[in-house]
């Protein structure tokens, strides 16, 4: 049988940074006992030695995803993330044409996330958000029979805060809820991109990555290319994949005919 491997888009000595495929654990956990994969084992696996993670991606998010390749290394690293010195940035499709940019200040509970376990009830932690539509499109495909056609577009977010599941939490919030979110999200949406795609994801890809390097200081910045069920997306809308890591405020708008 052949080792399942991970792309590796950054290592060294210290850590390395790899891109996670959508639907893959980071570690073992408490909230899928039956899951015997997970990112952290397919790496240990990979490299021949134990490995750190310093962050956490949602199973269903698919991107840049770091592990430290000592107990130090991961406690700097994670004290970096903790004192906001890294930048997280994330794609995501999402249902409608929201504002060209904006920011999302939306405090979030444990208590509203309803795929956590815990029952705190304790008060709102404040949650940041930048985002920036890079693209939109309007089809007509009549999702909802109360409409002809249908509007996505695609959009970077920045969180300034690591709430759980917060860019999902707060695309929702603003009534632009991310393609492919079983939680947060909208059925029909969902099921429409799955069919004519041929692929049941979430939407959400950490495409950028800039930390502080725990040994030299140096900052490290890394790009993960876009999956290629995402590159399908982005042909059949008509943006340009690489356009989605252009930092020019232009923005694509387009019509498509149905098929």
């Amino acid at each position: 049988m052949t080792q399942e491997t991970l792309p590796l888009i950054y290592r060294d000595e210290h850590l390395v940074v790899v891109d996670k495929p959508a639907n893959l654990l980071v570690h073992p956990s408490e909230i899928d006992r039956r899951e015997t994969r997970s990112a952290m084992m397919i790496l240990r696996d990979q490299l021949g030695q134990w490995v750190y993670p310093v962050h956490r991606l949602d199973r269903p998010t698919s991107g840049l995803l770091v592990f430290a390749l000592s107990p130090d290394i991961a406690r700097t690293l994670a004290t970096a993330f903790e004192e906001r010195r890294v930048s997280k940035d994330y794609l995501a499709i999402v249902r409608g044409h929201p504002p060209l940019g904006g920011i999302i200040r939306h405090p979030l509970t444990l208590k509203d996330d309803r795929r956590s376990r815990r029952t705190l009830d304790g008060a709102a932690q404040s949650a940041l958000t930048l985002y920036h539509r890079l693209a939109t499109v309007t089809v007509d495909w009549p999702v909802d029979k109360r409409y002809p056609t249908s509007r996505y577009a695609l959009v970077r977010c920045r969180p300034a805060t690591g709430r759980r599941h917060q860019l999902r939490r707060h695309l929702k919030h603003i009534s632009h809820p991310i393609i492919g979110d079983s939680s947060y999200g909208k059925g029909p949406h969902n099921r429409t991109f799955a069919d004519r795609f041929g692929e049941s994801r979430l939407y959400l890809h950490a495409s950028r990555l800039t930390l502080p390097h725990p040994v030299s200081g140096g900052n490290l910045s890394l790009q993960a290319p876009l999956p290629d069920g995402w590159r399908r997306v982005c042909q059949a809308f008509g943006w340009w994949p690489e356009g989605c890591y252009d930092e020019s405020t232009a923005t694509q708008t387009h019509t498509t005919q149905q098929e």
